[in-house]
């Protein structure tokens, strides 16, 4: 079997290659694309971020109108540099394509820690079948705070809770600013950023006003993400009342419904427990329509009645609703509209507002951009002042620092194979000695001429674990020990002729000398395993002593051949000496680069083989002292 070792050095070319081109990329300044200044927004902002929105078959495709939407945007660690940002994302500023109007948004979420953010941005009149751009600008560390969550949301929006407060789960970031009553605190980890996890006990009231009334027969859109944690039957999300009339979004037994003075939606297939689903309703014209997941589920043929109670959820306290169960499971992101949104408006905000794989399509996140008046940093700075020197730099001077480089590549390769290979050893061995341990008592369970019962350790052990056991070298030592045990015992058994009965062993004694050999053999099987853990670590001893030579090579060459230039220029001046001197000390400082590390990586990795010799001793020492004691002479 090979060892991790061995299998990440067989990819050594290919890694060498691919280090070998980003760091010849770095070397060129390719970190960040120049952006045109006639199209920057303000040059205070000196990064931008290219955010696509495609309704086209490119991405998803969404064939409805859609209308004006606040489009969630997330940030992560893989799209968004949190360090470029300031601490709560305040220097945020979404634009639009025509690189002047500036689109109105909220964070709802910023994780400064975990580098997670969730950003809701308001796009005006969004088409479908087609692709939207709008930039986001970021890296002002003097920009104040943005708008009032509120602006986020067009006027028809008449609540939206995210769950996300820490203070209160119930505020409404619309601009009703109908605040919910009795909300527990926020679930961390919901959907997006956080949720509310209820258990259908008690009543979470929207206060009515300052919510508005729904006028009979006027259009209204409600719509939520549901994951319930349990499938129940006449489960209630949400309800308002006026005097006989109801409105009531549920769920029977995984069926989302809306049931309107008694009359119910039509069904569809039912959901399973434990996902995210969105739901919502649409009232318009005498129809009600159910979308789960953003396409048609159910319709109800009822007009709005005039409904005006203040809005409940996950129980209904009315006796009228004795009837129904509260809703248990969690909820995120629940929204009120006085219109009635069309299909390709729900249509993107459940993808948009999901998880799933079309999410990813729908919003994508380009590269960053930086503006030409962008400051530079103090890292920027060096990097900009050797790349400079650089270019005073011999072919002599670029040959030592590519050899220096392929020692630097090749001796962290080697460094992370042999650390992952000691960590597996290390969790290998951890497993071992457990099982080492129930059988260390009496090796004559694998003294058998058995050679299975020697490899799963007298049948202590599943044959997955012995795949992992073969990276142990204490399980190796045993397997030689055991082997030697079992070949010097067969000549010992004594067993019956009498074919009625069964075969019994009699284990005699092993010698001095048997004990001696089978020791000097357990030492043998060490050297070879010292010789494993050690192999290869001669590329990083070469690299901390050759590293600082070679740069120094390169200096001495450099320094050899700014002197030649300037005597026979018969010109002594500082502006001719010290660009060759500067980049004659670049090699010196690249040999450096690869030793001092590979100093320490090396000190580590000695330290860690030294506990895995010193346990193999230790293991020699225990098994003999067992076999002597089993196999008394």
């Amino acid at each position: 079997m090979h060892s991790p070792t061995s299998r990440f050095m067989s990819r050594t070319p290919r890694l060498l290659t691919s280090l070998l081109l980003a760091l010849a990329l770095n070397l060129a300044g390719a970190s960040f694309t120049a952006a045109a200044e006639t199209n920057w927004w303000d040059a205070k902002w000196p990064t931008r971020k290219k955010i696509d929105i495609d309704t086209s078959g490119k991405g998803v495709a969404i064939a409805e109108p859609i209308g004006t939407t606040a489009v969630l945007v997330r940030l992560h660690e893989g799209v968004f540099s949190f360090m470029s940002a300031k601490e709560d994302g305040s220097d945020l500023r979404f634009i639009a394509d025509d690189h002047k109007t500036e689109l109105k948004h909220h964070v709802e979420k910023w994780d400064s820690l975990l580098n997670e953010a969730y950003v809701w941005v308001q796009v005006p009149d969004l088409k479908p079948a087609s692709a939207t751009s709008i930039w986001l600008y970021y890296g002002n560390t003097e920009a104040g705070a943005p708008e009032a969550a509120k602006e986020t949301y067009e006027a028809n929006t008449t609540l939206v809770y995210h769950f996300a407060d820490a203070a209160k789960a119930g505020t409404d970031s619309s601009p009703t600013g109908a605040n919910a009553e009795g909300t527990p605190p926020p679930a961390a980890g919901s959907l997006i950023g956080g949720g509310l996890r209820v258990f259908g006990q008690s009543v979470i009231k929207v206060p009515a006003p300052p919510l508005p009334e729904w006028a009979p027969g006027a259009p209204l859109t409600v719509s939520v993400w549901i994951k319930p944690s349990a499938l129940q039957p006449n489960a209630l999300i949400l309800s308002r009342r006026e005097a006989a009339n109801a409105f009531i979004l549920g769920l029977d037994n995984g069926i989302p419904f809306v049931e309107l003075n008694k009359q119910r939606s039509s069904v569809g297939a039912p959901i399973a427990a434990g996902g995210w689903h969105h739901v919502a309703a649409v009232a318009d014209a005498g129809t009600i329509t159910v979308y789960l997941d953003g396409k048609s589920y159910g319709a109800l043929t009822a007009a709005m009645p005039l409904l005006k109670e203040p809005v409940e959820i996950d129980k209904d306290s009315s006796p009228a609703a004795a009837s129904f169960v509260g809703y248990a499971g969690e909820l995120d992101e629940l929204q009120i509209a006085k219109t009635a949104r069309p299909a390709g408006f729900i249509h993107f905000a459940a993808v948009n507002q999901g998880t799933s794989a079309d999410a990813a399509k729908l919003i994508t996140l380009g590269e960053d951009e930086a503006s030409d008046h962008k400051e530079e940093g103090e890292i920027m700075k060096h990097l900009s002042l050797i790349t400079d020197i650089s270019k005073d730099l011999t072919f002599d001077g670029w040959v030592v620092i590519f050899l220096c480089t392929v020692l630097a590549v090749v001796g962290w390769i080697i460094a992370v194979g042999k650390i992952m290979y000691l960590n597996t050893i290390e969790k290998a061995s951890a497993e071992f000695m457990k099982r080492w341990e129930k059988i260390s008592s009496d090796l004559t369970a694998i003294d058998t001429e058995d050679n299975e019962s020697i490899k799963n350790i007298g049948g202590t052990m599943s044959s997955k674990m012995q795949k992992l056991m073969r990276q142990s070298p204490l399980y190796q030592l045993y397997h030689l020990g055991a082997d030697e045990i079992s070949s010097r015992m067969k000549s010992f058994r004594q067993v019956t002729f009498n074919p009625q009965e069964k075969k019994e062993a009699k284990i005699m004694g092993l010698s001095g000398r048997s004990i001696q050999a089978i020791k000097a053999t357990l030492h043998g099987g060490m050297v070879r395993e010292v010789q494993k853990l050690n192999g290869k670590l001669v590329f990083l001893t070469i690299g901390i002593a050759g590293g600082p030579y070679l740069g120094l090579l390169g200096t001495v060459i450099g320094v050899m051949i700014t002197f030649a230039v300037i005597a026979k220029s018969g010109e002594v001046e500082v502006n001719s000496i010290a660009p060759g001197i500067a980049g004659a000390l670049l090699a010196t400082v690249a040999g450096l680069a690869v030793a001092i590390p590979a100093l320490f990586i090396y000190s580590y990795l000695s330290s860690r083989i030294k506990d895995v010799v010193s346990n193999m001793e230790t293991f020699i020492d225990e098994f003999v002292t067992k076999m002597a004691e089993h196999y008394k002479e």
